[in-house]
């Protein structure tokens, strides 16, 4: 394992503060901050006594990166700052914790109101002015364009930003139906900051296994299927000089992302869109289409050995299921991941999600 610490640039910790470094635990998730917590052994004397003093190394907003190396291949698990540090302190010797905890890089874009007009820019270059702010700590912007152009007229319509750049980033991307979140890596203090759609294609990651005896690699895995996850939205509207009503329906999901099951869930609930008066048709369209795309009907739960497993189970990508049966086996989503480093073991707890039940695949990767 990797741990760096500074300020704007990260550098390699102190031996120090490896040594003393007792656990790890970090979570990431698709469209949401990464959070992470660092457990250090306290001894008096030592420089972690120091290290939370003001600008100490572990003092607020001091920035964290930390990397795993398995099978000569570096992975990031997160990139970000602290916010917070708490010293539990023990009589007996050797007993003492401080504990630090933090948010990834994103948290940087929430901490200052903006107010600022974008005339003339379409959503996925306003993401791309945004993010660009923030270049000085390695971050690069990947913007993708919605499935509906959305240009808008700076004679009639000026887009204004009246938020953080977290909150507007996340409000555009909800408009669209896209995610926005921070990728760390590929190298420790370079991250990439993704505004765009839900990733539902690309090469499938070693797969989870259960119920194959010794070929097994998970130490657990549930799957649910809730029929109410997912639902269809339209509204009303009315274009002059017509006086008269037409209803509109968003979109089926299948124009911002493929399926990853054979048959996928049907909608039963159908919901009608609020707040639509004076909106284009076609930003109508776009938020229906987010709503609908929000939820997955099929959600699986489970934990891994990396050991055993041989990989690092990365979010925001796709991962193959096998020995579950016929309705759950084949591609998900990786949604959430929550990495948990001691000296001794890591483990990885995650939830995959994808649209319906059945493998849309015969092959997966091993």
């Amino acid at each position: 394992m990797m741990l760096l610490l500074g300020d704007t640039v990260p550098a390699p910790a102190l031996a120090a503060f490896v040594d003393a470094l007792h656990g790890v635990r970090i979570t990431s998730a698709s469209g949401a901050t990464s959070g992470f917590q660092l457990t250090f052994s306290v001894a008096p004397g030592s420089p972690l006594s120091r290290a939370v003093l003001p600008d100490g190394a572990l003092h607020t907003k001091k920035r964290v990166v930390v990397a795993v190396v398995l099978a000569g291949r570096c992975h990031v698990l997160v990139d970000g700052v602290i916010t917070h540090q708490e010293l539990h302190a023990a009589r007996a010797p050797g007993a003492s914790f401080l504990v630090v905890t933090g948010e990834d890089l994103s948290l940087l874009m929430n901490l200052r109101h903006v107010r600022r007009a974008f005339p003339g820019l379409s959503p996925q270059l306003r993401a791309t002015e945004v993010c660009a702010a923030y270049a000085q700590y390695g971050i690069t912007p990947k913007a993708v364009a919605p499935v509906h152009s959305d240009q808008p007229n700076p004679l009639i319509d000026i887009p204004v930003q009246a938020a953080t750049d977290l909150a507007y980033l996340r409000a555009i991307a909800a408009d669209v139906g896209h995610v926005f979140h921070l990728e760390p890596g590929p190298a420790p203090g370079v991250s990439t900051a993704y505004w765009g759609p839900q990733r539902r294609e690309g090469a499938l990651q070693p797969a989870l296994t259960t119920g194959c005896g010794a070929a097994d690699n998970v130490e657990e895995l549930t799957f649910s299927f809730d029929g109410l996850a997912t639902s269809r939205y339209g509204t009303h509207r009315l274009e002059p000089p017509s006086t008269t009503a037409s209803e509109a329906s968003a979109p089926e999901p299948l124009v911002l992302r493929g399926p990853l099951a054979a048959r996928p869930a049907e909608a039963l609930r159908v919901g009608m869109l609020a707040g639509q008066t004076g909106r284009s048709l076609t930003r109508t369209l776009l938020a229906g289409l987010g709503r609908e795309v929000a939820a997955d009907a099929v959600t699986g739960r489970g934990t891994v050995d990396v050991l055993r497993y041989g990989h690092v189970l990365a979010a925001h990508a796709l991962v193959g299921v096998r020995g579950a049966g016929a309705a759950y086996d084949g591609r998900y989503l990786v949604a959430a991941v929550t990495h948990e480093l001691t000296r001794d073991t890591f483990r990885q707890h995650f939830t995959l999600v994808r649209d319906g039940l059945g493998a849309d695949t015969q092959v997966v990767t091993v």
